[in-house]
């Protein structure tokens, strides 16, 4: 690297990397609407000083999450942990609750925070959800629910889940953050099970920079879930126990703006994810290929590569960083071994937990970038092969 006066800056590299003069690539960028765009919806905000309680934009916003999602009822609100707590609240559950040791610990945390025990049941031998086969080794009399994982956006195995819950009397509840945009049969992945929620934060494809909400399938159950949001009551008519997870004008604006880009989002992610797909396919290495699920259409959350050890996926880290590209851990570690959520043994999760890296992934990430990604990558994996 040289100066234009032709004085040689190598040795400077490490401070230019350091101080930020060098961009960072990270494993997402967060997507923003075009900014006249914004500040028009924002005029409209701040002429009707209306900025939250569900304004017009919020209440437009829930509807054409309804529309898109094509399920009967969506509640909008503040973010996807605050969207599970509600989902538990809103059946009461006491208990353990059998659940993914293979995700983000929002997933299990609020089931602790409830009050209620997470049971970790190990994952499929082929895929990253939770094992169905594997659920009546975990279950005892005071099981009352499965708060099921679609990891990365890929199906669980919904008929084998859905049989079993009803068969066994429980509650089943999908954690579906990262599923918008995700179809499969034909219909939402966000709308199986009695209910699903999904997150909105701004590392997904699809967000309203903080926001989250819950698919459920009747009046009733809806209408308690959405008072849940607003303290549990209507203007004046208070009706029961409530918290305050409503969202704003403001977070509202963006998710409207985003939605109608989100399919050329989900395009850009996709040529992407494929050249990955692609330049992996004959390493040894492993990634999820949505072409293997039947009638599924994915939105290309995640690049996740699936390494053949821990020590091969850190060399791979540490080159990368070296290049300024932070990939991530994701999910790591297995939450089954963090001693306050009542751990216990589930070999598979924390076998994949500890070689699995989700590669750099947004819908304009430069070529020249990703090719640099696959390089550095097959650099150290070609003597496995």
């Amino acid at each position: 690297m040289y100066h234009p006066n032709g004085l040689d800056c190598s040795p400077y590299i490490p401070f230019l990397k350091k101080y930020c003069l060098i961009p960072k690539i990270h494993v997402t960028k967060t997507y923003l609407p075009g900014l006249q765009k914004y500040v028009e919806l924002l005029s409209e905000v701040w002429e009707r000083n209306y900025v939250t309680n569900n304004g017009p934009l919020a209440t437009k916003l829930e509807q054409r999450l309804v529309e898109y999602l094509d399920e009967p009822y969506f509640s909008w609100m503040s973010n996807g942990t605050i969207a599970l707590q509600i989902a538990l609240e809103s059946y009461k559950l006491e208990g353990n609750i059998l659940t993914t040791p293979f995700t983000y610990v929002a997933t299990a945390n609020s089931i602790v925070w409830q009050k209620c025990v997470p049971i970790f049941v190990d994952i499929e031998e082929d895929g990253f959800s939770i094992d169905p086969a594997k659920l009546d080794n975990a279950i005892t009399p005071d099981t009352c629910a499965i708060l099921a994982v679609h990891v990365y956006g890929y199906p669980c195995d919904v008929d084998a889940l859905a049989t079993y819950s009803e068969k066994m009397g429980l509650k089943l509840i999908y954690d579906a953050s990262h599923t918008f945009g995700c179809k499969y049969r034909g219909r939402a992945l966000a709308g199986y099970g009695d209910l699903a929620t999904l997150s909105f934060h701004a590392t997904k494809v699809y967000h309203t920079i903080e926001g989250g909400g819950i698919v459920s399938h009747n009046t009733e159950l809806a209408t308690k879930i959405k008072l849940s949001t607003t303290h549990g009551h209507a203007f004046e008519e208070y009706l029961q126990v409530g918290i305050n997870a409503k969202n704003s004008e403001l977070h509202a604006g963006i998710g409207l703006l985003n939605l109608d880009t989100l399919e050329e989002v989900i395009l850009g992610r996709k040529g992407i994810f494929n050249q990955y797909l692609e330049a992996f396919s004959n390493t040894g290495l492993f990634m999820l290929d949505p072409a293997n699920y039947q009638d599924f259409e994915y939105n290309y959350a995640y690049a996740p590569v699936l390494f053949n050890s821990e020590e091969e996926l850190l060399n791979i880290i540490e080159e990368l960083n070296q290049h300024n590209i932070f990939p991530r851990r994701y999910f790591y570690p297995a939450l089954n071994t963090l001693p306050y959520l009542n751990p216990n043994s589930c070999p598979r999760s924390e076998s994949v937990a500890k070689r699995m890296l989700c590669l750099p992934l947004y819908h304009d990430l430069e070529p020249e970038n990703v090719d640099l990604v696959i390089s550095v990558v097959k650099k150290f994996v070609s003597c496995t092969v």
